[in-house]
């Protein structure tokens, strides 16, 4: 059986200051703005903790910023 470790990082809100994103009622969400260089800032964000063995498993913003969980398995010895 696999085992994992977690982590939860938080980033500001200077940092992804120009992403909206909306939920409906209904629970469908959509980012209704994310500028070139915003896109940039979340996939280095993404490729930079992928590379150090952590996958993404939730992220949500919020008027504070963004929060991220992310895994990383466990090497059995």
């Amino acid at each position: 059986m696999k085992k994992f470790r977690y982590d939860i990082t938080v980033h500001p809100v200077e940092t992804f200051k120009q992403v909206a994103f909306f939920c409906t009622q209904e629970g469908e969400c959509n980012l209704e703005e994310l500028p070139s260089d915003q896109i940039k800032v979340l996939k280095n964000l993404l490729n930079d903790r992928g590379e150090q063995g952590w996958e993404l498993v939730d992220m949500a913003f919020g008027k504070d910023g963004l929060l991220a969980i992310w895994k990383s398995a466990i090497k059995e010895t």
